[in-house]
């Protein structure tokens, strides 16, 4: 294969992105300098969807030796809060990505100020004394133009003064805006006179009171790329129609002699099924008490996929797999699941745990006796090692593992049929005992001690394998089984309904009666166990030596084969 192919393949590989980063370096625009930002707002925590504009922001600059900076874009003090920006910043080292400098639209509010009233003086910019009702009404539709505001044409003196004084805090809020004169005509609805600054009192987490009137987002966002030094402005493609926007604010405010200006590109957002993205109803499901906070492990934000067992190995790989395109689409959660089983199980330890136990007596295994055997920590890990499991006469074995009248085809403990113990014999079930009810309390059955797994001279072979922990040293464990948190496949387009009857009935069941090998006791919050024949675990944080709590990451049962099966 000649380099020529070999260069052809790998510019296939590359997003639509990357082809424009590497064509950029190439004809050395902006002498050749690579700058991104990451700009969340710090009014609630990162979500999956998040996760893919931190992996395109961080990982682009990244790749080509450029910088991503992170901005926290505070324009807002009435939703911003300290707890956000630190969550934020967790989040993003989490994912396995720094910044180079921490920035804050904060830090250009004079600046934008100053340039907002250089806008007012050139005729650009107006205080608007209407409603927020009576200005939209007077921005017309997609093919009808809005009409001017009365205020439109008022002397460029009287704004500046009113513009001033509410700064000063005069006035209340709602009680003016500073709009943008540009074109109540225009088929962009972004022109039609925007409002780029309005008051608010509420002290600012950053500047306390130091400003009564803060910028909007369309305000703000652009001038700070500029004032920052961004090359590539990455975001999501909603804000599309805002691009035209942001460059006639940076043609107004850089100098004509500049050939520098940030440039924006738009990528698709990450929408997933049985998953909503909204931070409105994510705040809303915390504050009405539906999820058990913003780190409940079935909520979509990092936050709590990290609670839940989540790596950021996996959430990376799944971001990798879905790409980045210039149209929206919605990717089964099955794909980000079957991420999370591939990852895990590369680095899970292997442990028994019973969850719905009952007890197997070795009948003819002698009394008070005890063995050590050596179980795999991972099959995928020849570096993984071994631990040490106790086995005695008692054990605890999964009540499914058990059936009184069995089918042909099941293979498991039935009375007359045999089974192999993982690590350990094979047994051959010989009954069980019942209570009054006719419920099944104990399962009896022997042991061929030359049948020992592992022994060279057991030629002894049988089709059932199951799990099991000793009665002699099992320790209790909570185990909270989650599944998806909303019924429907699309939540956010369901309508008439109260969050609370979107939800899943069974996305959380706490099993409270497991037995599990003392060996998990050495685990903390962040580790990956695989309960074998269950699913993939990790210790909580509220996990302790005397009371182990366990969340289910993800169940063994890998649906996304299925969904690629059926296509």
């Amino acid at each position: 294969m000649s380099d020529e192919t070999n260069k052809t393949e790998e510019r296939k590989s590359l997003n639509f992105i990357e082809q424009i980063v590497e064509k950029n370096l190439a004809e050395k625009l902006n002498d050749g300098r690579l700058q991104t930002r990451f700009p969340p707002e710090p009014n609630g925590y990162l979500h999956i969807g998040h996760a893919k504009a931190v992996c395109m922001d961080f990982g682009i600059a990244q790749k080509y030796g450029g910088v991503c900076n992170l901005r926290f874009d505070d324009t807002n003090p009435t939703k911003e809060d300290v707890e956000y920006v630190d969550a934020i910043r967790e989040d993003i080292k989490w994912l396995g990505f720094e910044w180079g400098n921490e920035y804050y639209a904060s830090d250009y509010f004079q600046q934008l100020y100053d340039f907002a009233v250089d806008l007012i003086k050139k005729g650009h910019a107006y205080v608007d004394e209407q409603t927020s009702q009576q200005i939209a009404d007077q921005k017309g539709t997609p093919t009808t133009p809005g009409t001017d505001s009365p205020y439109r044409n008022r002397p460029v003196e009287e704004s500046l003064d009113l513009f001033q004084r509410m700064n000063a805090g005069e006035f209340p809020e709602g009680a003016m805006t500073l709009r943008a004169k540009i074109d109540m005509a225009s088929s962009n609805m972004h022109f039609r006179d925007p409002i780029i600054y309005r008051i608010i009192h509420t002290p600012h987490h950053r500047t306390g009171t130091s400003w009564h009137v803060y910028p909007m987002y369309d305000f703000a966002h652009g001038q700070s790329d500029y004032f920052e030094g961004v090359t590539h402005s990455i975001c999501t493609l909603e804000f599309v129609p805002h691009r035209p926007l942001y460059d006639y604010f940076i043609d107004l405010l850089k100098p004509q002699e500049s050939n520098y200006r940030p440039r924006q590109y738009e990528f698709n957002r990450l929408n997933l099924t049985y998953t909503m993205m909204s931070k409105r109803k994510l705040l809303a499901l915390v504050q009405q008490g539906l999820v058990a906070g913003w780190d409940d492990p079935r909520m979509p934000t990092l936050c709590g996929y990290r609670r839940r067992g989540y790596t950021p190995e996996a959430i990376r790989n799944f971001i990798d797999k879905i790409g980045y395109t210039k149209y929206d689409g919605m990717i089964d959660v099955a794909l980000l699941e079957h991420a999370v089983r591939e990852d895990l199980n590369k680095r899970a330890t292997r442990v028994a745990a019973v969850l719905d136990p009952i007890k197997l007596v070795i009948t003819n295994y002698p009394e008070g006796q005890t063995e050590q055997f050596d179980a795999i920590n991972n099959p995928e890990d020849e570096a993984a090692g071994t631990h040490k499991v106790t086995f005695a006469r008692e054990l605890y074995i999964e009540r499914e593992d058990f059936m009184e009248d069995a089918p042909k085809k099941y293979f498991r403990l039935s009375p007359g049929r045999e089974v192999r113990l993982q690590s350990a014999y094979i047994v051959s079930c010989t009954g069980c005992a019942k209570d009054d009810q006719g419920n099944v309390t104990e399962v009896y059955a022997e042991y061929l001690p030359e049948t020992l797994s592992g022994r060279s001279d057991s030629a002894r072979k049988c089709k059932g394998t199951i799990h099991w922990v000793s009665c002699t040293d099992a320790v209790d464990v909570e185990v909270r089984l989650y599944d998806r948190l909303f019924i429907d496949e699309d939540p956010s387009a369901v309508e008439g309904k109260e969050l609370a009857e979107l939800l899943n009935p069974d996305s959380l069941k706490v099993l409270h009666n497991c037995k599990a090998e003392p060996f998990l006791l050495q685990g903390k919050a962040g580790d990956s166990y695989q309960f074998k024949r269950v699913g993939y675990f990790s210790p909580d944080i509220d996990s302790t030596k005397e009371k182990p709590v366990f969340n289910r990451t993800v169940s063994l049962k890998d649906t996304w084969k299925k969904v690629v099966a059926k296509e």
